[in-house]
């Protein structure tokens, strides 16, 4: 039940707080939980769990009481993924599935007072989704609040320290005998926002004025490009560096820029692609492609100079060729990535699986390797 309740340009390391610039008025301990609207919940639950190690964790729908949306919660270490399909076809969540099809809805902050968090978000400017409410059950209370962000995209502030259920109150634990073994995925590195062309600047500033973010790197047009086309983007962090929102918009190009293509398709701005930490990107990836998970093609010119350019790692750089995963280094170490294809049919969301190995940066030296896969995408979509 429910009761409502009233830039910074060049990266900085090897100091003790990297983000001093940002006011940490809105203290966050993390991601809670990301939610999806998609067409058929039962089927993407079952796809998360088969293709990158999911387990059930909670479920809510017409058994639990709840008559307009069944929603299935699964968990891998700290990742926590809900996904919710509506009952009534002229409900939001229907919308929102015609609008942009399978996609990001809910961004949710773990935090230790929601109320607060919401009150000083929408006094420094911030729309609001739902005032502070409580939920409870026979495991407790949580409080929960939100406020609107880049396109139909919310952030919900989430408070359960009075709280030891499955997940939140309304949901059951999901039992289920189907549940793979975790491909080693931990928490969620880094969330992507794309906007439009012209509003990345505005919606940084969003971030630094209303939750108090510091704008931690920033990559132009000089950056991210190629012949064709290119993107421009500011990297967002909160105080403790836990919560990471790079923003994207498209940049001039000769043709449409994969911005551009995800804008169209999505029909606005939206949640671009989630990154995922792992220990053992090599073992993450052979497991996802058994399962049938389809990642970008890497050419296999990038290989001939990468080692050059990263030095000494402690992978084998031909199990990397061989599985498409990229390398680089910043002054802090090294990383390793590779992207997902887009994981529906309309060419928006798509994944990232990343392992830092020191590295605190997000990539720079493959960028350019990095679009010209996603460039070969689009022009077999007949959409470059």
């Amino acid at each position: 039940m429910q009761q409502d309740l009233t830039s910074v340009q060049n990266y900085s390391y090897g100091i003790e707080k990297i983000f001093a610039d940002a006011e940490d008025f809105l203290p966050i301990n993390g991601t809670d939980y990301v939610e999806l609207y998609v067409g058929n919940a039962k089927q993407a639950a079952h796809y998360y769990k088969t293709a990158f190690g999911f387990q059930s964790l909670a479920y809510a729908g017409l058994e639990t009481g709840l008559r307009d949306r069944a929603s299935y919660v699964i968990v891998q270490d700290k990742i926590r993924l809900v996904l919710t399909s509506p009952f009534d076809p002229d409900s939001e969540i229907s919308h929102h599935i015609r609008q942009h099809g399978d996609g990001v809805k809910v961004i949710a902050l773990w935090v230790d007072d929601a109320v607060d968090a919401f009150e000083q978000t929408v006094k420094r400017g911030a729309k609001v989704y739902f005032e502070p409410r409580e939920e409870f059950d026979e495991n407790g209370r949580v409080i929960r609040a939100g406020i609107h962000t880049y396109g139909d995209t919310v952030h919900i502030f989430v408070e359960r320290k009075n709280y030891n259920g499955v997940f939140l109150p309304g949901y059951k634990k999901w039992e289920s005998e189907y549940n793979p073994p975790s491909m080693g995925f931990r928490y969620i590195d880094h969330m992507v926002g794309n906007v439009e062309l012209g509003k990345m600047n505005e919606w940084a500033k969003f971030y630094n004025e209303v939750l108090g973010f510091s704008n931690i790197i920033t990559f132009d047009d000089k950056d991210i490009s190629t012949e064709y086309s290119a993107l421009m983007s500011k990297v967002m962090s909160n105080g403790n560096g836990r919560i990471k929102f790079p923003i994207n918009e498209p940049a001039p190009g000769k043709k449409k820029s994969q911005i551009e293509e995800y804008l169209d398709f999505y029909k606005g701005p939206g949640c671009q692609h989630i990154a995922i930490a792992t220990n053992d990107i090599v073992h993450s990836v052979q497991e996802m492609r058994k399962h049938g998970v389809e990642f970008l093609y890497v050419p296999g010119t990038y290989y001939d100079t990468v080692g050059d350019r990263v030095g000494i790692i402690e992978e084998d750089m031909n199990i990397l060729k061989s599985l498409g995963i990229m390398v680089d280094r910043d002054e802090e170490g090294y990383l390793l990535q590779i992207f997902t294809k887009p994981v529906e049919d309309r060419p928006t969301l798509f994944f990232e699986i990343i392992q830092r190995k020191g590295a605190k940066s997000f990539g720079k030296g493959n960028f350019q390797a990095l679009f010209e896969s996603i460039e070969a995408e689009q022009e077999r979509r007949g959409t470059l």
